[in-house]
């Protein structure tokens, strides 16, 4: 079981994808640029989002851990890992604040 204090140890934070292009990448992916705000900055993450369009990625408020190690993937260096479930149809669901919420605002 992990304790209250684990959880603590892990920095999830708000942010918004500024930037978004082909990673470039074995497995098809995309290379994101997401503002965590003044404290955290932007950080860069590689994200397996394909059954989303450029388009609906730009300027979506994600949620996403910024203190595990940065992971090269290809030629991407992800600094950020953004979070999101199997959505019903199989496919990936990003997680995102369901109202308006604080740029880099930390999760609790």
């Amino acid at each position: 079981m992990a304790t209250i204090e684990d959880f603590e140890k892990i920095d999830i934070r708000i942010g918004v994808i500024e930037e978004v292009r082909d990673a470039e990448t074995r497995r098809p992916a995309y290379r994101v640029v997401v503002d965590f705000g003044e404290e955290v900055g932007r950080k860069v993450s590689a994200i397996q989002a394909t059954n989303y369009s450029e388009e609906e990625l730009l300027g979506l408020a994600v949620v996403g851990v910024v203190n595990f190690p940065s992971r090269q993937m290809g030629p991407v260096r992800s600094e950020v890992l953004i979070l999101g479930v199997p959505g019903a149809d199989g496919k990936l669901s990003i997680l995102t604040p369901t109202r308006p919420a604080e740029l880099g605002g930390r999760v609790f």
